[in-house]
């Protein structure tokens, strides 16, 4: 089993930023541990101490928790399941709250990953994406996390930034590189509604890369990081061999979750609920015992599409033999007309009993995508 425990402060909101989060007022971290350590009791019991697989903690900043409060919630995930010897403990961080000291002592209680959301490595980008540190800050949280003995360090990058070219685009891939870390995660950046971000380029203030700029930036940025070892096994995910995130993968594999914190989401023996987004509303539904009795069923409809979604952002695909033994139907034969429009426009390819969006298809997988598991 996975699980995610979504930490929802953050010490100032980015301006791109949607997901759930805020600054913590007076007593709201201790509301938030009271009824997490709650959750996971309750959870335990529901669950009979099931094997943790991967553990991801993520927010908002989870390196904003003290040490302790962090020992506090592995002390009670411990106690109330099982964790597998070779776990996967990630805790993301953001540079303004990493220490080496705070990393070495979240290490020493089990952490053994590390994400740091560098965003950007100049300062006018991160000014306008709303983020507190500097480029240098940047770089020193790198430099902390290997003080602290973190061996498995992945980093946060958002590309097609406003202002952003492809030549400045490499220019930073370059230096990230010579960071040397583990794991990279390169997004694209998504104008999200209600943001300050959206605001301003309503306003037109700010304008993002154009679509060929952008498709280049994916392109020459994915080339780039596979001729210096990292291995795009993800659209937006590149990894040394050996160490692709092996909780996010759990996801794309469709493995069982568990979800704990306000907003988080749970997917359980094909029964799917989320929690409350809201840390008031969350915390009484743990005191009254009523999360996830709004739950669903997922249908095998649900099943298969999700299927196609996710295993189709793989550099793997998806395995059509797996498929059909779901389905009780042949997706070649399902989808016959669409694949053969695809195939001769070269963005997907067939090989090995899977099929794979070609790096090109990968530039328009949101279209593919829905296109493929549209009704018809």
């Amino acid at each position: 089993m996975l699980c995610y425990i979504h930490v929802p402060f953050c010490s100032r909101k980015c301006a791109y930023c949607a997901f759930v989060s805020q600054v913590p007022a007076a007593g709201d971290v201790q509301t938030y541990v009271d009824a997490l350590l709650q959750e996971i009791a309750i959870q335990g019991d529901l669950l009979g101490r099931r094997t943790i697989a991967t553990l991801y903690l993520g927010g908002g900043t989870p390196s904003l928790l003290p040490a302790r409060v962090v020992e506090a919630i592995l002390t009670r995930l411990r106690r109330a399941f099982r964790f597998s010897d070779d776990a996967e403990i990630t805790l993301e961080a953001n540079p303004e709250s990493v220490t080496a000291h705070h990393l070495h002592d979240l290490v020493s209680l089990g952490v053994n990953r590390v994400s740091i959301g560098l965003q950007a490595l100049d300062d006018d980008s991160l000014r306008l994406l709303g983020r507190r540190h500097s480029a240098r800050q940047g770089q020193a949280a790198v430099h902390n996390a290997r003080l602290a003995g973190v061996q498995n360090l992945s980093l946060d990058l958002i590309w097609g930034r406003p202002g952003q070219r492809v030549k400045t685009w490499l220019d930073e891939l370059r230096q990230v590189v010579a960071l040397r870390p583990e794991h990279l995660s390169c997004y694209s950046l998504t104008v999200e509604p209600g943001t300050p971000l959206e605001a301003r380029c309503l306003a037109r203030e700010l304008e993002l890369p154009g679509e060929e700029e952008q498709g280049k930036m994916f392109v020459y940025g994915s080339e780039y990081l596979e001729s210096h070892g990292y291995l795009h096994y993800e659209i937006s995910n590149f990894a040394r061999l050996g160490f692709q995130s092996r909780h996010n993968t759990g996801y794309w594999e469709g493995r069982d979750y568990l979800g704990l914190g306000p907003s988080a989401v749970s997917t359980l023996g094909g029964r799917r609920w989320a929690n409350p987004d809201s840390l008031a509303d969350w915390a009484e539904a743990v005191r009254a015992g009523t999360l996830g009795q709004d739950g669903e069923t997922l249908t095998l409809e649900q099943r298969l599409t999700e299927l196609v979604m996710l295993r189709l952002r793989t550099s793997r695909g998806l395995n059509l033999r797996g498929y059909r033994r779901l389905a009780g139907i042949s997706f070649m034969q399902q989808h016959a007309a669409k694949i053969q429009a695809l195939s001769k426009r070269e963005l997907i390819r067939i090989h090995g009993g899977y099929l794979r969006l070609s790096r090109e298809g990968w530039l328009v997988a949101d279209a593919i995508l829905s296109n493929l598991t549209a009704d018809g």
